[in-house]
């Protein structure tokens, strides 16, 4: 029996390479996305050229409704996951506290913490070994803004990815009994599709570089091979770590960070 991977936010990015290396591995991997239907479809016949079972299931996580339905279409085509990277996760523009609109903090939390927490919610009915099932891994995708409270501007992403820390370490205690390890890694900034307009711009690019020790942005692989390692069994006593993947870290930066709404922290993987 093969093991089950759900990637949500799986079309692109850190997730869709994430994927790709999975694979490798031969595991059958289902790809959630919510509007990036091409690049899931596209991603899924590629990964069918491999060997492995691929599918693409569209569902908004943050809605309840849609990741229930997404957990039993995994279940219907692929059969019961042992493994989850909470991938999908949204950025918003820069913007100061006493500026916050609190339509866009609801969307914030909305998908990158209760969406993650429904998603790991029915992973966790589905792996546990009280409930009847084999055990797996759950890997959250958090981010370096969690540790400084964010670039300027990035208050309320950086809030939600505290949030997601917490939690890791919190259910990792819980359902570590029960055959299930939960961590999270904290990408810094990663080259993707949501990022190029920094990276497309040159002077940007390298004020960014400049706050990052090793000097340079991250490439999505560079997130995918700790995360597909984390999933393996190399890492079967790790469970409650949250793991940098950052070049080093943060540095501070120039002022010109604050206005510029280019830079994110993440991608919007959804």
């Amino acid at each position: 029996m093969s093991n089950v991977l759900l990637i949500t936010g799986g079309a692109s990015g850190i997730g869709a390479a994430t994927a790709r290396l999975a694979a490798e591995k031969g595991f059958s991997i289902a790809i959630n996305y919510r509007t990036r239907q091409q690049d899931a479809v596209r991603l899924v016949e590629e990964l069918k050229e491999t060997g492995v079972r691929a599918i693409a299931v569209q569902a908004d996580i943050s809605r309840p409704e849609d990741v229930e339905r997404l957990f039993r279409t995994v279940d219907d085509k692929l059969g019961l996951i042992t493994a989850l990277v909470n991938s999908a996760g949204i950025g918003a523009a820069r913007t100061r506290v006493e500026e916050t609109d609190p339509a866009v903090l609801q969307k914030l939390f909305n998908t990158n913490v209760l969406g993650l927490i429904l998603s790991t919610r029915e992973a966790v009915r589905r792996m546990s070994t009280v409930r009847g099932g084999r055990g797996g891994v759950i890997v959250n995708l958090s981010s370096m803004a969690s540790t400084i409270g964010g670039r300027p501007g990035a208050t309320l992403y950086a809030a939600t990815k505290g949030a997601v820390d917490a939690f890791t370490v919190g259910l990792a205690k819980e359902v570590a009994p029960e055959g299930i390890r939960a961590v999270a890694v904290r990408p810094g900034f990663t080259i993707t599709e949501m990022t190029a307009g920094a990276v497309e711009d040159p002077q940007l690019l390298e004020e960014i570089s400049a706050t990052i020790p090793f000097g340079r942005p991250g490439r999505v692989e560079e997130i995918a091979k700790p995360v597909v390692w984390l999933l393996s069994e190399e890492a079967s006593f790790i469970s409650g770590a949250v793991l940098d993947i950052s070049g080093g870290g943060f540095m501070v930066g120039g002022s010109r960070l604050t206005a510029s709404n280019k830079l994110c922290e993440t991608e919007e993987r959804i």
